[in-house]
């Protein structure tokens, strides 16, 4: 029997329903938005194999509220770029990425849900000051551009068109007689660090 505390096991089954084994009743992918919006943690099992297939229904239930009117959040631009990073180096760094900006993104959003409870009854001057959250976020969204073309740039394979061999190859003279390799895997992290570090003085 599974703990109280454990993700509930939703199974779908070849017919695509999806069975909640906590409620014992079918659930549609709406349910499962509903689900993740209150912040209950489940896990999808292919019921025939026992297969995790979480990711592809998440997916999935994107990919609806997405082609529902009026609810599209992903702009073209973004989901060009994102496609365009499957399959490429910079491919291991992304999903970091989209995780610590989604982390910065809800310790502004509950920052500004506070300051509106307790902007009920107050002055002008006082609801004004309700934009710093959303110039905070904006600011740390721009940092954490910043830091993820670092990062390509660490990463790109090749050096940029007009520049020699012998220069490319020439370590820098701050650098340690280390990897190159290590040395970019170890600035990206001090970066990463870096921004975590921001985050938690933000909340």
């Amino acid at each position: 029997m599974a703990a109280k505390d454990d993700p509930i096991i939703i199974k779908k089954y070849a017919n695509r329903r999806l069975y909640n084994t906590g409620t014992s009743t079918y659930v549609t992918l709406e349910d499962l938005a509903e689900m993740v919006k209150k912040g209950e943690e489940f896990t999808v099992q292919d019921a025939k194999t026992g297969d995790d297939i979480t990711h592809p229904v998440l997916t999935q239930i994107i990919f609806e509220l997405e082609n529902k009117d009026g609810q599209n959040m992903l702009p073209i631009p973004f989901l060009r770029q994102l496609i365009a990073y499957y399959g490429d180096q910079m491919q291991m760094i992304v999903p970091s990425f989209l995780e610590q900006s989604m982390l910065a993104f809800s310790k502004e959003q509950e920052r500004f849900r506070e300051q509106m409870k307790g902007a009920i009854g107050k002055s002008p001057l006082d609801m004004m000051k309700i934009t710093t959250p959303i110039k905070a976020l904006e600011e740390q969204t721009r940092r954490n551009m910043e830091m993820f073309q670092n990062a390509m740039r660490l990463f790109t394979p090749f050096p940029p068109a007009g520049s020699n061999g012998a220069a490319a190859a020439a370590p820098e003279p701050a650098r340690k007689e280390t990897p190159e390799k290590s040395d970019d895997l170890q600035e990206l992290k001090d970066q990463m660090a870096a921004m975590q570090r921001k985050l938690d003085t933000m909340s």
